[in-house]
């Protein structure tokens, strides 16, 4: 974790990952590293904001909390079929980055 009154959210953090979870969805995961770092996530991180910038619905963005492992996950449809020919992102990896860069106050 970088330092604990970090700018963004990849500083808050132990690390964000992303990947596929299969031929039409992304998995976005937050990984707090303890309980304090995910309280704060939990609490201070809003659906709509990470919607807004995965420029999806927010109806489309599935968010589940998962308090025993400290990991605040998202998921949302893949923009296009993973393997198309207009895929950019294969593996989902680079979803991580926008929501690691994301400015956060506090």
């Amino acid at each position: 974790m970088a330092s604990p009154g970090g700018r963004t959210l990849g500083e808050k953090v132990l690390k964000v990952r992303s990947k596929n979870a299969g031929p039409f969805w992304l998995t976005v995961d937050v990984f707090c590293g303890n309980r304090e770092s995910y309280e704060w996530v939990s609490k201070n991180i809003a659906t709509e904001q990470v919607a807004k910038l995965f420029h999806q619905p927010v109806e489309t963005l599935k968010r589940f909390d998962i308090e025993d492992l400290n990991v605040v996950k998202f998921s949302l449809p893949r923009p296009v079929v993973q393997g198309s020919r207009s895929d950019r992102d294969m593996h989902g990896a680079q979803w991580a980055v926008l929501l690691a860069e994301m400015e956060i106050d506090g």
